[in-house]
């Protein structure tokens, strides 16, 4: 059971959660969640609940409201906090990792310690993830807002600060930018963060923007507050019009070289992401930031051929202002922690973009107590798209372990949780499975992989595109209330243009946010005229809806790539085995298992009836792509299951 004030005021037993309702009961708890383990004096805590209009009776009047939420707790089952009358007043005794407040402290303070910057972002993430809104908006006390949540707020703020600093000094101007631009929008007098979005956009190539930025904090500062900005900003005003040279040079970047094709596949995790619609939970040290100047090295080998980098390690944090999926979320963590009696599988499939990853991230920090003995995540593929073996990711496993010995991170007496990302061959996954009573792995991948949940007694979950109202969500949790109040119709009509597509509405997400001027209709217009060349990020490649349905293309078997396209340049009509027989001109048996080929591979869905159907996302891909040919004399065979 645990606490969390760092949003609306929960409580939470595994997947599920419990928001208060506005009462009493609940300023009370809140008061003493602030201080947890502290006493907190009746005077306080009466001030909070009543303010100045606190009745004659109300020594008698909080012990009513502390009974109340003692029959709240038993309500609910909680029997690790314990609500203790002392002289003078009240203390709520909460255990280890049951309060958010009391992690995001934690790991701030072990960010401070840390002696390397990355491992000291990613505590940083870690904690901002924690915050869920904002805090405390079910408690209905003027006294708290006034006194506490400013208080909050500059801790978090603080933490915001550090990591874009972080961001900047690791050369990560395009990552920094997003996160920057939201928050110096909902803190416009908070000097440090217009300062740092100066710098990024500045670095990122883009001086003519971090000068319009300077004019507009400065005239934010006269008009507002009379004041002129602090030596900092004009010091750097300065630098950018003498084109001074900014930040610390490009980290250096290990590189191999391959005769294959070099790509990144971002799929659905939130990799490929700006931090500040998703806080990365790929740290990209081997990947050059797009803002960064090449070195001489990476030119050279762009020139003889393509570079791949190894893929990144995955640390288990959740993606702040992850938004949807509250369903598929609560089923994935039900299913982790319900039987603690073996290992638990389950399997999360959909289409390339379509936010896999997250997902599995974001159900790792929700059920992360209940794996004492760790949490991994790792890649099960190159930056090529290829499969990683396994005794290469067992490698990577045991170097991220703490305990020595081979069953270090998955052997019989570890209760862990693996997350093994973007799974392409199941036959490569089988030897990784965790075998301990109480641990489990979640498996993201464009594959069914029905063969390995009917082996291992998994279960498994397909995701679809978000709902419209998750769409709108996310676009207004990333864009803001009030830019997205503002235009809650074409916000809607954003959300349609993109499909419902996570992918597409976080490109869609950060384009409108690194352009504050532009409306959101007007980006729905421009958007729809030409929607895969758009649907991407010039300052990062990764960052592309075609390039992602590329690279799963490139996967496939050349001739179901050519099915692929044949279907979407059809009618949009759903497609039964007999249409798709007379459509590729094969009998009905191959071409009902070509269909189910695809569809396991993400890139048709399944519907009542025997039929399939493509996304319109998709097949607006697939009437702009080129390049994928069959056979030259038109037959179709049959391509062998893989």
């Amino acid at each position: 059971m645990r606490f969390q004030v760092l949003g609306p005021l929960r409580i939470a037993d595994g997947p599920e959660v419990v928001v208060l309702p506005p009462s009493k009961p609940t300023i009370l708890l809140a008061s003493l969640l602030l201080r947890p383990d502290a006493v907190v004096p009746a005077d306080f805590l009466r001030q909070a609940i009543w303010g100045d209009d606190e009745p004659s009776s109300a020594k008698a009047a909080l012990h009513t409201c502390v009974l109340r939420l003692r029959k709240t707790f038993i309500k609910y089952g909680i029997a690790e906090a314990v609500i203790e009358s002392v002289p003078g007043g009240y203390r709520v005794v909460v255990e280890d990792g049951a309060l958010d407040l009391v992690r995001f402290r934690e790991l701030r303070a072990g960010a401070r310690a840390a002696q390397d910057p990355e491992a000291e972002l990613c505590l940083l993430r870690e904690a901002l993830a924690l915050w869920q809104g904002a805090p405390l908006s079910n408690v209905p006390s003027d006294f708290l807002r006034r006194g506490e949540l400013p208080g909050l707020v500059e801790e978090r703020l603080s933490v915001v600060e550090r990591a874009c600093d972080i961001e900047l000094l690791l050369g990560r101007c395009g990552q920094a930018l997003v996160e920057l631009w939201a928050a110096s929008r909902a803190h416009p007098g908070h000097e440090r963060f217009r300062e740092q979005l100066i710098e990024a956009l500045y670095r990122s190539g883009r001086k003519a923007d971090a000068l319009a930025e300077y004019r507009d904090v400065k005239r934010y500062l006269r008009e507002e507050l009379g004041v002129d900005p602090g030596p900092a900003l004009q010091r750097l005003e300065l630098r950018i019009l003498r084109g001074d040279v900014l930040g610390p040079p490009p980290l250096a970047v290990p590189v191999r070289e391959s005769a294959r094709t070099g790509r990144d596949v971002a799929g659905g995790n939130p990799a490929a992401r700006p931090a500040a619609v998703t806080a990365p939970p790929f740290p990209s040290t081997s990947t050059p930031s797009p803002s960064s100047a090449p070195t001489p090295a990476s030119a050279s080998a762009s020139a003889s051929g393509p570079i791949l980098t190894p893929p990144p390690t995955l640390p288990i944090t959740a993606v702040s202002s992850f938004t949807g999926r509250a369903t598929e979320g609560a089923a994935i963590a039900a299913r982790l922690t319900a039987d603690r009696s073996g290992p638990a599988l389950v399997v999360v499939s959909g289409a390339p973009g379509i936010g896999k990853t997250a997902l599995a991230l974001h159900v790792a920090q929700l059920v992360g107590h209940h794996f004492p003995d760790g949490r991994f995540a790792v890649r099960m593929t190159r930056t090529d798209g290829t499969p990683r073996t396994s005794a290469e990711v067992a490698a990577e496993l045991q170097g991220m372990a703490a305990a020595p010995g081979p069953a270090s991170a998955c052997g019989a007496d570890r209760r862990v949780l693996l997350i093994l990302d973007d799974v392409a061959d199941p036959a490569l996954v089988r030897p990784l499975l965790p075998t301990g009573t109480g641990s489990a792995a979640v498996l993201t991948s464009r594959l069914g992989l029905a063969g390995l949940v009917a082996a291992h007694g998994g279960w498994a979950t397909r995701l679809d595109a978000l709902a419209e109202d998750e769409s709108s969500q996310l676009l207004s949790a990333a864009l803001g209330d009030v830019r997205a109040g503002a235009e809650p119709e074409a916000v809607r009509e954003l959300a349609a243009a993109c499909g419902h597509f996570p992918l597409a509405l976080r490109i869609a997400a950060a384009r409108l946010l690194t352009r504050p001027r532009l409306a959101v209709a007007d980006c729905v217009a421009w958007l729809r005229e030409d929607p895969m060349r758009r649907l991407s990020l010039p300052d990062d490649p990764r960052m592309s809806v075609p390039r992602v349905l590329g690279d799963a293309l490139q996967r496939l078997d050349p001739r179901l790539a050519e099915v692929f396209l044949r279907i979407g340049g059809a009618p949009p009509a759903p497609l039964s085995v007999a249409d798709a027989a007379r459509l590729l001109g094969i009998p009905p048996v191959p071409a009902e298992e070509i269909l189910e080929q695809l569809a396991d591979a993400g890139l048709l869905e399944e519907e009542p009836a025997g039929r399939f159907r493509m996304h319109e996302l998709l097949r607006t891909f697939a009437r702009c792509a080129t390049g994928y040919t069959g056979y030259q004399d038109g037959s179709l065979a049959l391509p062998s299951r893989q």
